[in-house]
């Protein structure tokens, strides 16, 4: 059976994070109440946020730094990177979450701290900033159009990128097959994991190098970070 084109998988999410998958994530990454599922992926999704501004900010020029922040979700690293005084320019595939997104901004930024939002998918981001982040997007897209992707986004990130992806090992690949993984009846999308030597892989293949890296774990979340320089 050949495989679904990446353009089907990307209506999918469209579709899904502009209808129930919105509700559901935005609870997950809002501060309202959720179950435990929710608030353990809640939990995991943050100390990724967490640990990107701990190394930005121990380098100590993040105010002023231009930033892509490709998949924003609802705003979680934007919203703090702006605050923190970076130039951010965030986007994602849904209105819905841009809109969120943009909305939580304005009620919690100054004026002159706000993102640049749009609505589009990785394939149309255009441009040149300093750092690209793209956080929990991967997981989306299966292998062969990640390691693409990796070098779309690489084309836009002069001197840094951040990336996170669902690591594909023989254990989480049973937990994702038994339905552990992406836990709920509202899950609608596919949920693709990555071997962390093929995206290093990827990496190196456009000139990058791995700086830093860190893993989060939790009972229903799984991700690796990866900062690469060069």
């Amino acid at each position: 059976m050949p495989s679904t084109p990446v353009m089907d998988d990307k209506a999918i999410v469209k579709d899904y994070f502009n209808a129930t998958g919105f509700d559901r994530w935005r609870r997950i990454y809002g501060d309202g109440e959720v179950n435990k599922v929710q608030l353990d992926i809640r939990k995991g999704h943050q100390k990724t946020v967490d640990t990107v501004m701990a190394w930005l900010q121990a380098d100590g020029d993040l105010a002023g730094l231009t930033i892509c922040d490709a998949g924003c979700g609802v705003g979680s690293l934007s919203l703090p990177l702006a605050a923190a005084g970076a130039r951010v320019f965030a986007s994602d595939i849904s209105e819905k979450m841009v809109a969120e997104a943009r909305q939580q901004a304005q009620e919690t930024l100054a004026s002159e701290q706000l993102p640049q939002f749009a609505v589009s998918d990785l394939e149309s981001l255009s441009g040149t900033y300093h750092t690209v982040a793209c956080l929990d997007v991967l997981i989306h897209y299966p292998q062969a159009q990640a390691a693409t992707m990796i070098g779309h986004l690489s084309s836009l990130a002069e001197s840094r990128l951040l990336l996170s992806f669902a690591p594909k090992t023989l254990a989480y690949s049973l937990l994702k097959k038994i339905g552990d993984f992406f836990p709920g009846p509202s899950k609608a999308t596919r949920a693709y994991l990555h071997r962390e030597a093929d995206v290093i892989k990827a990496l190196e293949s456009e000139g990058w190098r791995i700086q830093r890296q860190a893993m989060t774990k939790t009972q229903f979340y799984f991700s690796r970070l990866l900062e690469a320089m060069r």
